[in-house]
């Protein structure tokens, strides 16, 4: 069964059963055991087509799959190097079983599919949980829900101090109640720069009593902020009016303007960055930051780095996040629609699963 969302109207979903095709050659057939739900998801379908993520798990016109981080079980394999039983983490849609062409690497196998073929490493490669100490079965939904966007913000970070924040004193960071920007602002206090976490209102007091930003304010008071400092954003919610508040507020002290997420995705109109001062906003795409890293530092590098860095973050995890399950597709479907409408709170991680017994004790 394959959970599956309307590219054009994100508010229109279905739930479909397919009858299960014959595996080819080099096939393997996974069993999609549990998967993570954030509003980084959310910003999966709200890019879906500048970024080609509806092309990770094509379907029928208009439909798309989500693409979401989670854990398959090989139950069925056409690969004489993969064989049944295997556990691996890596992009999988929202469904019960995914068929992958698979060639198998030191550390798990590769999707080597023709519609993948202009995909970047980082979205085709699956990791067989047994070699990696941080996909455990103790960590496994906090790695499920924050390694992904994890290594996101770690690239943003390496991104901003490889290029010396463009000569800013501090990073604006909107949507710092989102996991990707409670990630980012713990990169950016690792390293000793200043950060200003931007949120809701709502969740405010959360991101203050997080420790990690030096300032946090609301949207409302972005003109109480000191314009006078040099400053970057990294722009998680893609809000145009929160945008345009920046831009004018910082006008002339606005170094670069980086586009990560869109947690506020309706508040966007496509046109408000042609008249805004200051630098134009410049959509963020990580793999080519690993791409750049992966050539300088040389294989293997980057992901020790990052994998000590994470290693970090997942130990204070649990002072701010809890993890609920849910399963079946009308318990999915509950959570996508409010993580849809911004109704799931910052301290909650939600880990699902299609299979309506997936976490049966």
């Amino acid at each position: 069964m394959d959970f599956e969302v309307n590219r054009s109207n994100f508010r229109e979903t279905r739930a479909v059963d397919r009858e299960p095709a014959p595996l080819e050659e080099g096939e393997i057939r996974l069993t999609v055991e549990r998967f993570a739900f954030t509003a980084n998801n959310v910003t999966y379908a709200v890019a879906g087509d500048m970024l080609d993520y509806w092309g990770l798990f094509p379907t029928d016109d208009p439909w798309g799959r989500i693409p979401t981080m989670g854990i398959g079980e090989v139950v069925e394999s056409a690969n004489g190097d993969i064989v049944v039983g295997g556990r691996y983490f890596g992009f999988y849609p929202m469904s019960t079983e995914h068929v992958v062409s698979a060639r198998a690497r030191s550390s798990g196998f590769s999707d080597v599919g023709r519609h993948r073929a202009n995909h970047a490493t980082a979205y085709t490669e699956f990791v067989d949980v047994t070699t990696d100490p941080g996909l455990a079965d103790e960590h496994l939904d906090e790695a499920l829900l924050l390694r992904g966007m994890f290594m996101t913000s770690f690239l943003v970070d390496d991104f901003l101090d490889d290029n010396n924040f463009f000569g800013a004193e501090q990073t604006l960071v909107t949507s710092a109640s989102s996991k990707t920007s409670i990630a980012l602002a713990h990169c950016l206090a690792a390293r000793g720069h200043r950060s200003v976490g931007l949120t809701s209102a709502r969740n405010v007091e959360f991101v203050r009593g997080l420790g990690l930003y030096d300032e946090v304010e609301t949207y409302d008071n972005i003109e109480s902020l000191d314009a006078a400092i040099p400053s970057a954003v990294v722009d998680m919610a893609g809000d145009d009016g929160v945008r345009a508040r920046i831009h004018r507020h910082f006008d002339g002290t606005l170094t670069h303007a980086c586009q990560v997420g869109a947690t506020h995705w309706e508040e966007r109109d496509g046109d408000a960055d042609v008249e805004l001062p200051g630098p134009t906003p410049t959509f963020f795409f990580a793999p080519a930051q690993m791409a750049k890293r992966n050539d300088e530092w040389g294989p293997g590098v980057l992901m020790d780095r990052v994998g000590a860095a994470l290693a970090v973050f997942l130990d204070g995890a649990p002072t701010w996040l809890r993890v609920a399950h849910s399963a079946g597709p009308e318990a999915v479907e509950l959570v996508y629609r409010d993580s849809l409408e911004g109704r799931t709170t910052p301290d909650t991680g939600h880990v699902l699963s299609m299979w309506p017994d997936a976490f049966a004790d």
